[in-house]
């Protein structure tokens, strides 16, 4: 696979940037050098190698999972900059238009 400057500016679309020249070059040059990195890995023989499950042989060690301290709905709005009782209210992020 090859980043092309189509894919950039599709890139810099959905991710809400506004690249200058400089930047959406440099950021070419990044991509295809990672991608053909990662491409190397396609020639490693990998035959003989076990799947990964964790990044540790520690065993993972986890608690009972209890109840302690609970906020009442009061405490938890108490330094809300906006709320509608009993919710937190934030800025709409989604624009379906």
């Amino acid at each position: 696979m090859k980043v092309d400057k189509p894919l950039i500016s599709k890139l810099e679309n959905l991710a809400k940037l506004a690249l200058s020249d400089e930047e959406k070059t440099q950021l070419l040059t990044d991509m295809n050098d990672i991608l053909s990195m990662v491409e190397k890995l396609d020639h490693l023989d990998t035959e003989a190698v076990a799947p990964l499950i964790h990044m540790s042989d520690q065993p993972q060690v986890l608690r009972k999972d209890e109840i302690k301290h609970e906020l009442s709905k009061e405490e938890a709005l108490k330094n809300a900059t906006a709320k509608v009782d009993p919710f937190f209210t934030v800025p709409k992020v989604i624009d379906l238009d």
